[in-house]
């Protein structure tokens, strides 16, 4: 029987990226979400370094090709820097219960791209399960937002929200392809690195043209923010960004994409565990649909 890699490294992604969800949102009350977005890359490129070092005897990604770092560089361009930063607008505008039920949009996204540039075609049970994996998430998003609270203030125009929204579903999809592109069967680990380098230039270059860099340097004094800091950038962008490159080395974007995108549903044991926050039995039974989706992608 051959071992699912691609399938176990997408799952293992949605894990890294469920924790460091949670770590992000305690490191943001403490450093403000501005100065994380810097700090949770330094550090990355700070732990990718030194797992390179001892893996690879490498340091930095020396041996990538010319290509590998231009599509590499492109794909954090995309998916780090437009996308995240068109998600974080929209969190704003529309909140991100509507936020996330938009990006619920992006594995079709990715699944179509990768038919379009690189030939990847999903079988009917593939996108059927697909389409039950997403509608489970939407249940569990729809069903466990509060009430008022997440919707957009008075006057924003929610157009522009979805809008935002849209665009960082389709830097989710259009990074991964990119990485796709320059990744090849080049190391996960030394790829993951050359995006980081790249975000962490550009976000450099961002923060010192706007004159943000007193929100970082503030940010590193906090002891506790940066903790949490630490633990949401070893489990996202060090694990986490390294699991979707190999999952998409060893399987089809759009299987990839759909298994990383049950965040919202792994995410409820620790809600209850953590905030002693109570579920609602539908919201329960969408976990239980999107469970059963990411089980047919298996067979």
């Amino acid at each position: 029987m051959k071992i699912p890699y691609g399938e176990l490294a997408a799952l293992g992604t949605a894990l890294c990226w469920t924790m460091s969800s949670l770590a992000f949102t305690a490191a943001a009350k403490r450093l403000g979400s501005l100065a994380l977005n810097l700090i949770r890359l330094l550090i990355a490129l700070g732990l990718l370094t030194l797992a390179n070092a001892a893996r690879r005897g490498l340091p930095f990604p020396i041996d990538a090709t010319p290509e590998a770092w231009a599509w590499l560089s492109a794909s954090a361009v995309v998916g780090f820097v437009i996308g995240d930063m068109a998600l974080f607008r929209a969190f704003l505008l529309i909140g991100p219960r509507l936020s996330m039920l938009v990006m619920a949009l992006s594995p079709p996204m990715t699944a179509v791209l990768g038919w379009i540039a690189l030939g990847e075609e999903l079988k009917a049970l593939d996108w059927l399960a697909m389409g039950v994996t997403l509608a489970g998430v939407a249940w569990v998003v729809f069903e466990r937002a509060p009430a008022a609270k997440e919707e957009a203030p008075a006057g924003e125009k929610p157009i522009r929200g979805y809008l935002l929204a849209l665009l960082g579903a389709a830097g989710q999809s259009g990074g991964m392809l990119l990485s796709k592109l320059g990744m090849k069967d080049y190391d996960a680990v030394a790829a993951t690195q050359i995006r980081v380098i790249a975000a962490v230039g550009i976000y450099s270059l961002l923060f010192l043209a706007l004159g943000w860099w007193g929100h970082v340097i503030r940010g590193f004094k906090h002891t506790s923010g940066m903790a949490f800091a630490a633990l949401g950038a070893a489990a996202g962008p060090f694990v986490g960004v390294t699991l979707s490159l190999v999952a998409i080395q060893h399987t089809q974007m759009g299987v990839a994409a759909t298994i990383m995108s049950i965040v919202p549903v792994m995410i409820i044991p620790f809600v209850i565990l953590i905030n002693k926050e109570r579920v609602s039995a539908r919201a329960a039974l969408g976990a239980a649909v999107a469970v059963a989706g990411v089980a047919l992608l298996w067979i």
